[in-house]
């Protein structure tokens, strides 16, 4: 890592999770961002030393704002889609189930679509109804799995997801609160 590095961002999205680096020289402007160690953008010479600098992680815009707090101090922070890292992060908890298999395997389940990811690739799934609710049927490397769908035992817990593989449950990542709006 260069000596000019100022910001460090972790972004989760359904294909994974993804590192953002952020390096800015405050005497020449230079700014370089790194999304997964790749260089994505680089910029050598800059007149103007704060402002936005945009890019993209696949389809979702993302910005690095540099704000001057004094001298030649600078903050920095990571807005992605239009809201700041943390907002952002807060509102996918809401909208994403994440489960991690030993270390090897990221599954998310995109709550909105129904769409599942394995490590990084959506896949095809079968769903179907059983007692109580539904199951959605996809393999996990040599595995199987399924999502299990119920409702909750109150009206505020709402959709309940269990993540099944090898006919073991899977505990959720980090818990999402539904009560938060």
């Amino acid at each position: 890592m260069s000596s000019d590095v100022v910001g460090v961002w972790d972004v989760p999205l359904s294909d994974g999770l993804h590192t953002i680096e952020f390096e800015h020289g405050t005497a020449s402007g230079k700014r370089v961002i790194r999304v997964d160690n790749e260089v994505i953008f680089r910029n050598e010479w800059m007149f103007k030393l704060v402002g936005d600098q945009d890019f993209k992680i696949g389809d979702i815009p993302c910005k690095v704002r540099i704000e001057p707090v004094s001298g030649f101090s600078y903050s920095y922070s990571l807005i992605v889609n239009g809201k700041t890292l943390e907002e952002f992060t807060r509102r996918r908890n809401k909208r994403a189930c994440t489960w991690t298999i030993g270390g090897n395997h990221r599954i998310v389940l995109e709550k909105d679509t129904l769409d599942i990811w394995v490590d990084g690739q959506k896949v095809d799934a079968t769903g179907e109804f059983v007692d109580g609710g539904t199951e959605t049927h996809f393999t996990v490397g040599d595995g199987s799995a399924y999502i299990k769908a119920m409702s909750g035992t109150n009206r505020k817990e709402g959709i309940v997801y269990t993540l099944v593989y090898n006919n073991e449950i899977v505990p959720l990542e980090c818990e999402s609160n539904n009560d938060e709006q």
